[in-house]
């Protein structure tokens, strides 16, 4: 029976403290303050296969820093679709970008109840940022969401972001590439996609990045797929790669040079850019 959260851990409206969620998970990760024991739980249960687990989470929000940078600087896109918001943390999307260019409109989607007790008020910082409430894992009603439509021209290029999300996506496996066909059509020529997923290097560490899948899957939370880089290609379809295509998130542009080797979690985790034409 997990642990009741303590006095001091408040409980918003429709958040259940006794299951974990995604989004406190990783907040967990982060060493956040939004996450209750049964979220810690989950942490605790994938460092047994990995000890350094949390760089898992960290690796991908430096993926998505170093992403939106790029895309926010050398593409001229001015629009951010990012599937999967999470809870609000140190440098968000719109934070990134507007940086850049104060113009740029981002806006966010996310349908757990905790990044809705705590997001919109946190991330829509200005006029240029939003929050929406959909499932990430149903394209068409993204795709038709009128809060979403009514921000988005989809007339013109749009960055989407799927950074940390189809892992968790329960349900056959190839489903997550279906879903990501269906975002790609829908968007206009120009347009840029970024994933970051889980990954199974294929090497000496494949049987610790599948001990992790089971602890993920099994744990609480209950979901944590991880793909093969190839696997990984396919949620591209045929979108034209940014150099240097998928790789480890760590090693995707990274900020300077490498003067540790990396670790386990680092070294299962991925990312990459793709361009329509």
């Amino acid at each position: 029976m997990p642990d009741a959260p303590t006095r001091t851990e408040r409980v918003p409206v429709g958040v259940d403290p006794t299951r974990a969620s995604i989004a406190r998970v990783y907040d967990a990760f982060l060493l956040g303050k939004d996450n209750y024991e049964i979220d810690r739980e989950v942490l605790r249960k994938v460092q047994q296969a990995a000890p350094e687990a949390q760089d898992l989470a960290t690796e991908n929000r430096g993926f998505l820093i170093r992403a939106c940078r790029f895309l926010a600087s050398q593409t001229g896109i001015t629009q951010f679709l990012d599937l999967g918001s999470g809870l609000p943390t140190a440098e968000n999307t719109h934070q990134v970008v507007q940086r850049i260019n104060p113009e740029i409109k981002v806006v966010y989607v996310d349908n757990d109840p905790v990044v809705l007790a705590h997001g919109r008020a946190l991330l829509e910082e200005n006029e240029n940022t939003h929050f929406v409430s959909d499932d990430i894992f149903e394209p068409e009603r993204i795709l038709e969401n009128p809060d979403i439509v009514r921000h988005l021209d989809f007339t013109q290029p749009i960055a989407l972001l799927q950074l940390g999300t189809l892992h968790h996506y329960n349900g056959p496996h190839e489903e997550p590439a279906k879903i990501m066909k269906k975002y790609i059509d829908a968007l206009p020529s120009g347009s840029y996609v970024a994933i970051s997923h889980f990954s199974d290097p294929q090497d000496e560490l494949s049987e610790v990045a599948r001990k992790m899948e089971d602890f993920f899957i099994h744990s609480p939370m209950g979901s944590g797929t991880f793909r093969t880089k190839a696997e990984i290609e396919e949620l591209f379809h045929d979108l034209e790669m940014v150099e240097p295509g998928v790789q480890l998130c760590a090693d995707w542009w990274p900020d300077g040079p490498r003067i540790k080797e990396l670790n386990t979690a680092q070294r299962t985790i991925s990312g990459g850019i793709g361009r329509k034409a």
